[in-house]
């Protein structure tokens, strides 16, 4: 397994290791021990899968606390573009983002610590995404930012994405107050 560091600091990018053959292929996608190894101290306690047409986009979301949720999250099948926006109010990169891209073929992992908003915009039809998270979904504590926020200036790739009506309707980051210290 390799951990590449983001140029926001605790936000992860993870390679595990596949061995593949004429079979096909296999990767541990998680192993405590490994993960402890590489400082991702976290106990998962539930897990989510999300399917999606290409030019979905779902975000940007996060947990507050005492709900707050990491999440380690992968690509099934199809691609995306996933984002996380540091949200930790004494954080030196607050406001700022970082984005990979998560595919089927390359089974990288992204690991979003809580004080996070996450999303993503799927690249393919019938994109399968999986989330590991730290935290059981609590629907009053759930919070979302504006995908398209001018301040942000996220780069999605994409002008016209398929919304929930959440989505549309989220808060702008200057109107946001983190509840992440």
């Amino acid at each position: 397994m390799e951990i590449i560091n983001t140029k926001i600091p605790d936000l992860l990018i993870v390679k595990p290791l596949v061995f593949e053959d004429q079979r096909g292929y296999f990767f541990e996608s998680y192993n405590k021990e490994k993960f402890l190894q590489q400082g991702i101290d976290q106990n998962f306690v539930q897990d989510n899968e999300s399917k999606s047409m290409k030019g979905v986009l779902r975000g940007l979301h996060f947990q507050a606390p005492p709900f707050a949720q990491g999440k380690l999250v992968r690509v099934m099948k199809g691609a995306v573009l996933d984002v996380a926006v540091d949200i930790r109010q004494n954080s030196p990169t607050y406001g700022q983002w970082a984005s990979t891209e998560l595919t089927e073929s390359n089974k990288w992992m992204y690991w979003v610590p809580p004080g996070f908003a996450h999303g993503f915009v799927t690249l393919e039809d019938h994109t399968v995404f999986f989330y590991k998270c730290t935290n059981v979904y609590n629907k009053a504590s759930e919070g979302s930012i504006r995908w398209n926020d001018p301040d942000l200036n996220i780069d999605w790739g994409i002008n016209n994405p398929i919304l929930s009506e959440k989505d549309m309707h989220s808060p702008l980051f200057k109107d946001f107050i983190s509840p992440f210290k």
